[in-house]
């Protein structure tokens, strides 16, 4: 009995990991808010992008679960995520050097983070679903926000944004074609193509990179991006294929 209630005593309800989370987002709000104009734009947005989160987190984990380390580091993750995507639309083209290379440093600092959540999973032996899914869908809002700003630093033109949309454009057309649903293998493939997006979008904002060097590693990264996803799609349809005819 006593084992039980020490263990109900040391669970910390999601919403106070939330809050803890929204404090740190302000923190970095307060940072880009002092480097881009429309500060209030910028606010309005970053409560929008972490209400979202807060409501994922409260809907779908139990709140007499502890949140786990592992979503904690995916929590701190996204509070410095949320603020990069929503400084992004401010960025303008003639941006000061020290505010494109301090966005730059963020996303970096964002993109060497992404690793951390696994291992404490791992460690501890806590890997989730839940997990998985919280960490896929943060880097997925990083890459677009990457795109927003890639194209409003004048590095590149609109295309851009198919490398930060196809993720959603494959959930949606998973909403109607359900086979889409189905758990893919894990593949060394993907993972390496997501972290060239981030690294090419990343690099594409420096202030040293010139206009042609973006676009062309950006197109390199969305020609790899387009071939793993029709990979990835052609194998849940053969497999969609076996089963019916199993």
């Amino acid at each position: 009995m006593d084992s039980e209630r020490q263990l109900k005593h040391s669970i910390i309800p999601p919403w106070m990991d939330l809050l803890w989370g929204a404090a740190l987002a302000m923190l970095w709000l307060l940072v880009a808010t002092q480097l881009y104009s429309s500060s209030w734009l910028m606010i309005t947005f970053a409560t929008l992008l972490y209400g979202s989160i807060c409501t994922a987190v409260l809907a779908r984990w139990p709140s007499d679960v502890d949140f786990g380390w592992a979503n904690r580091a995916t929590l701190f993750r996204s509070s410095l995520i949320i603020v990069l995507v929503a400084a992004s639309p401010f960025i303008p083209m003639k941006a000061s050097e020290f505010a494109l290379w301090l966005y730059a440093i963020g996303a970096l600092l964002a993109l060497v983070l992404d690793g951390v959540d696994g291992k404490l999973a791992r460690a501890t032996n806590s890997g989730s679903d839940f997990g998985a899914r919280f960490d896929m869908e943060v880097d997925a809002l990083l890459i677009l926000g990457l795109c927003i700003a890639v194209i409003m630093s004048g590095k590149a033109g609109a295309w851009v944004l198919a490398l930060g949309l196809m993720r959603y454009l494959f959930v949606a057309a998973a909403s109607l074609l359900t086979w889409l649903n189905n758990p893919l293998p894990d593949s060394f493939r993907r993972k390496t193509i997501c972290v060239w997006q981030i690294v090419t979008l990343m690099v594409a904002i420096l202030p040293p990179i010139s206009s042609t060097f973006a676009s062309l590693t950006l197109a390199t990264a969305l020609l790899l991006l387009a071939w793993s996803f029709t990979t990835d799609v052609y194998w849940l349809y053969q497999r969609r294929l076996h089963h019916e005819t199993a």
